[in-house]
């Protein structure tokens, strides 16, 4: 398995001969005015443009309606995608997106024949109650008999579910977990990705899985960044499991 961080939640996985591509964010960067005024603002632009990536055989979304999750050109890219997974809402606005709820699974036909089986699991944007404010999102578990094991927390600020998806898929060998404790007044400036703290304590319920962070800078509303990340998995005596890719580099992790 080698993933690609092309930067934010944006994640080349290459797996079982599949492509699949992590929340399509592919915008230069620039501010995003939304209809309730407030302003978005992106740092950094991708380490690869959508035009540089070949052919995509899968999108898992979290959610289609945050501009750093999906934003103008990466839902330019989602038609030419066979298959895009996301939640049921955003299958309802995406013309051809199939919504999972929680723990409802899809196969993947893989080129070799086999297949990969896909699960939608739960995540939370945010402190309780976030879905009524910031919307619904999802999470992900690719599993197959022969290969790595891998889950993809989407926008999920919850160790609680962690735990839940830890225990029901155990062991994972792969958890790619959107970080940097994303803040917006609009909560309060709670969490609405995993602190740092909170992604060591969630690395420990996934032992032994290798942790692979994204979504943890390029963006204003990010608080906590890679350095942070890796100080706070140091001081948990988990620095083996951290792996902090650079941006554009094709990495074996599995």
């Amino acid at each position: 398995m080698k993933i690609t961080h092309i930067g934010g939640p944006t994640a080349l996985i290459s797996l079982g001969g599949l492509t699949i591509l992590t929340d399509p964010a592919f915008d230069e960067p620039q501010e995003y005015v939304l209809p309730n005024g407030r302003v978005m603002t992106k740092l950094i632009g991708p380490a690869l443009p959508a035009a540089e990536l070949g052919p995509v055989d899968v999108v898992l979304l979290s959610h289609d309606e945050h501009k750093d999750n999906l934003d103008d050109a990466g839902r330019a890219l989602l038609p030419s995608v066979p298959v895009v997974l996301s939640t049921p809402g955003a299958a309802t606005r995406i013309p051809g997106a199939r919504g999972l709820e929680n723990w409802e699974s899809v196969d993947l036909a893989r080129p070799d024949g086999g297949v990969i089986t896909v699960t939608g699991v739960p995540a939370l944007h945010g402190p309780d109650g976030a879905e009524a404010v910031l919307g619904v999102v999802t999470g992900f578990v690719l599993t197959a008999e022969d290969l790595p094991t891998v889950y993809v927390s989407g926008d999920n600020a919850s160790v609680d579910l962690v735990k839940q998806i830890a225990d029901r898929f155990a062991p994972i060998d792969v958890a790619v977990l959107f970080a940097g404790a994303a803040r917006t007044t609009l909560m309060d400036n709670a969490p609405l990705t995993l602190t740092s703290q909170a992604a060591a304590e969630a690395a420990h319920l996934l032992n032994p899985a290798t942790i692979v962070p994204v979504h943890t800078e390029g963006w204003s509303h990010f608080s906590e960044g890679p350095d942070r990340l890796a100080t706070t998995f140091e001081q948990a005596g988990l620095s083996d499991r951290l792996r902090l890719l650079t941006h554009g580099v094709a990495t074996e992790v599995a």
